[in-house]
């Protein structure tokens, strides 16, 4: 028999033997000298060579063919760790195990040993990391741009209940799954002024200049020859080292340049607070948008393709309004680089792009004053005029004297400091605009873009959100995913309605009873890890309860506490109380400048440690903040949920996904109407999906009528006694003042009416308690939950994105 080729053989014996030729030559080392991390990025190595066969192919095929690609701009991809996805997308798991084991490693630990990709924040870059997976597995030519970030947002640690941010070096021991690409770079512009020249051709002329690098990460689908590139830029100076500087001494000037330009990509999401943080923001923006253009247009040259094909070739996807100066940077490379006249290269942009909102919060909708987008970006401040006075005058005509809707469309905020509204510039760039659930999409027509829906209502969709079953379930759960193939097949891992067919199974004893092993196997995975990383016991008999999310006021996780606290009082007057014993588990980062947020997770560390350590309580009730919560840890925590937390303020949370990763694992779900929850309790049926809490509409008309928290307070004994033991300092060792401003915020103003849900939410929850108690029943409803996840899935997005918005077809490609 002929053995297989050693770089790209997927079995056992091609595997070992690349993993051997990898420590040689790649790690400079033999076995026994070895470490676990000169093992983790030898059988990397092996593995990423599988995967550049295929990229090899796709790049080839794409190339030689018509193929319109979708090209999706994001700010952020929380891919995650690379090589269990990738060894599961290859199928390669078993292969790659017992090659390892041959060599006398273990591939569950080389596994553990890669760093978490610094790329990301949270839901949006997550869902990024989900569509680029399901593009792949679909056959759909595409690729990612954004940055790569040399430090992600930040590492969180928990230093006597407090969140301390430390730096995330997520690249110190190297990346083996990226190519860097340094004859694919281009030239970004800041600063400086315009020139006009006298064929009326204007001029950039930059104060300074900076290089992107293109480092490309292979994304590779599942069980398919298609592997799309995750393509990153790196800011570098245009010129690092100034020779003369250093002839003269001037060491530090000598590399100024390199230091300044490298600022760029240097750490994700800086606090954006200060002045300079809000400069450095809008520059990685437009840095990663004006090099993805960049490259769009040079593949389409290398294609030999005239520019009026562009909107033909490319569909470019702006993933919420970080990437959205892509609407001005576009018309810039085609007015003034590649001379077209306006109207074509406003006909080809509009044709282009495309635009995902992903957010209601007025807050979160991106703007940037006058002064400091005329200071960086000099050129595109014009175009963004030109675009609005074109535009302005469409709509002066359409809707003529009614100067309060002009002033409502216009790109332009006029009140107070002049600001460029990103939201607007967006969606009158694009030609089409959808949310991501069907309450937010709805919600996003009546409220932040009711005038421009009104407009032009042909350019409104919906896009659900969707996750992806082969991370969040195949990787992540494979207890689980046995199971469902021993019960469904396994054709359900690319076609997820499938898991239609447990619904027969959902009565089972015998069906129920091997659910539950898998359950309590996964509990007693993550209660270890909660022992190793808090140093806490846990019981996996408890109910898990669990919301893990950032932390946010919006997001309410002091309502979920305030249910524990109730809880603990309760037990604390009558101990004999027949309560179920629960586990509550929190996990989830504040923003570094953002109070409010890191007061809550103090308080629900506080918290933590009166009810871990009141022997009264006889364990009944327990409390973990797990600290970093990441796509890595993410692994643990899903599959081990009996119920998630989603009770978001109605109207609040344009979708979620982690409600979809938790329903997939078959957890159950307590929240509100708000998000994708809607669309959840619709597939999953009322009767298995906990609701409370008032509707978006209903929120909306108590804020319009006047809202007073304190009614509520005074309605409630148990509420005030809540709040009262929060405010005299019992979890937070008598300090009053430290938990004064979350308080005070509750009582005099709670912007996202935690108060007012609270008596359903506690009625819920003990809806929840009974339901527990019987646990054939939890178990069938568990089960309908995985069974109902169906629509879920980030491959139904990804065709609903290619079918309505994108007009970009799958192409199988065939390995060289």
């Amino acid at each position: 028999m002929t053995p297989e080729p050693i770089r790209t053989g997927l079995k056992v014996d091609a595997l070992r033997q690349a993993v051997l030729d990898n420590l040689a030559s790649l790690q400079a080392c033999y076995p026994d000298i070895a470490t676990p991390h000169d093992w983790y990025m030898a059988l990397a190595y092996g593995v990423r060579d599988r995967m550049l066969a295929r990229w090899v192919s796709t790049v080839r095929s794409f190339a030689a063919r018509d193929v319109k690609a979708a090209c999706y701009l994001s700010a952020e991809f929380l891919i995650g760790p690379q090589l269990g996805n990738n060894l599961v997308n290859l199928g390669i798991e078993a292969a790659a195990r017992e090659a390892m084991r041959s060599l006398g490693q273990d591939l569950d630990a080389l596994i553990a040993l890669e760093a978490e990709p610094g790329l990301g924040n949270g839901g949006l870059g997550r869902l990024a990391a989900c569509y680029l997976d399901s593009l792949a597995t679909l056959e759909v030519p595409a690729i990612g741009y954004g940055i790569r970030y040399e430090f992600g947002i930040f590492d969180q640690e928990i230093h006597d209940g407090w969140q301390v941010e430390v730096t995330d070096k997520w690249l110190q021991k190297g990346n083996p799954w990226e190519i860097v690409r340094p004859e694919v770079s281009f030239y970004v512009n800041f600063g400086g002024h315009t020139e006009t020249d006298a064929d009326a051709r204007v001029h950039w002329i930059p104060a300074n200049r900076v290089k992107g690098v293109a480092y490309d990460t292979p994304v590779l689908g599942y069980r398919v020859s298609t592997c799309n590139t995750l393509r990153l830029w790196k800011s570098e100076a245009v010129e690092s080292f100034d020779l003369k500087d250093f002839n003269v001494g001037d060491y530090y000037g000598a590399v100024h340049e390199k230091v300044i330009s490298e600022t760029l990509s240097k750490v994700l999401y800086p606090n954006d607070e200060p002045e300079i943080g809000k400069r450095l923001r809008l520059a990685q923006q437009y840095f990663f948008v004006s090099c993805s253009l960049q490259d769009i247009l040079r593949l389409l040259d290398m294609k030999g393709e005239p520019i009026a094909r562009l909107p033909e070739m490319a569909a470019v996807q702006l993933n919420d309004t970080h990437p959205s100066i892509a609407v001005v940077e576009l018309m810039r490379l085609l007015v003034d680089e590649r001379r077209l006249p306006w109207e074509q290269a406003w006909d080809i942009t509009q044709r282009t792009l495309a635009y995902t909102n992903h957010t209601l919060l007025p807050e979160a909708l991106e703007t940037w004053g006058l002064p400091l987008f005329r200071d960086l970006l000099p050129r595109l401040l014009e175009i963004v005029y030109e675009i609005n006075r074109r535009f302005l005058d469409k709509v002066r005509r359409r809707y003529p004297g009614d100067d309060a809707r002009v002033a409502r469309l216009s790109l332009i905020d006029e009140a107070g400091e002049k600001r460029v509204r990103m939201a607007n510039l967006a969606t009158v760039g694009s030609h089409a605009v959808n949310g991501v659930a069907a309450l937010h999409s709805a919600l996003l027509r009546q409220t932040v873009l009711r005038d421009f829906a009104e407009l032009w209502p042909e350019r409104f969709h919906n896009v659900t959100n969707g996750v992806t079953p082969r991370r969040f379930l195949v990787l992540s759960n494979p207890g689980l995913a046995q199971l469902l193939n021993e019960t469904v097949g396994e054709g359900w891992v690319t076609d997820l309605s499938r898991l239609k067919n447990l619904e027969a199974h959902a009565s089972e004893s015998s069906f129920q009873e091997r659910w539950r092993r898998v359950k309590r196997l996964n509990k007693e995975a993550l209660a270890n890890l909660i022992r190793a990383r808090v140093g806490l016991a846990v019981d996996p008999d408890a109910l898990f309860d669990i919301q893990v999310k950032r932390i946010h006021e919006y997001k309410r996780q002091h309502l979920n506490l305030l249910h524990v606290i109730t809880l603990y009082q309760r037990l604390r007057r009558n101990a004999q109380l027949d309560v179920a014993a629960r586990c509550f588990i929190f996990g989830g980062k504040a923003a570094p400048g953002y109070h409010m947020a890191k007061l809550m997770i103090r308080l629900i560390n506080g918290v933590a440690e009166a009810v871990n350590n009141d022997a009264a309580l006889g364990g009944r009730l327990k409390v973990v903040f797990f600290p970093d919560f990441n796509v890595k840890n993410a692994h643990y925590i899903y599959p081990a949920a009996d119920l998630s937390e989603q009770i978001s303020t109605a109207g609040k949370e344009a979708s979620g996904t982690g409600n979809m990763k938790f329903m997939l694992n078959g957890a159950l779900t307590i929240g509100t109407l708000d998000g994708a929850n809607v669309e959840i309790r619709e597939e999953v049926g009322a009767e298995n999906f906990f609701l409370f809490g008032m509707a978006a509409d209903h929120v909306d008309r108590m804020m319009r009528e006047g809202y007073r928290p304190s009614d509520y307070v005074d309605a409630n004994a148990e509420l005030r006694e809540a709040l009262d033991l929060v405010a005299a300092g019992h979890f937070s060792h008598g300090d009053r003042e430290m938990v004064r401003p979350l308080i005070d915020n509750l009582l005099h103003s709670d912007p996202f009416l935690v108060l007012a849900d609270y008596a359903e939410y506690i009625a819920c929850q003990e809806r929840v308690s009974a339901a527990w108690k019987d646990q054939g029943r939890w178990t069938r409803m568990s089960i309908l939950n995985t069974a109902r996840a169906g629509k879920f899935s980030s491959d139904r997005a990804i065709r609903e994105y290619c079918d309505r918005i994108w007009k970009v077809r799958p192409m199988r490609i065939a390995l060289d």
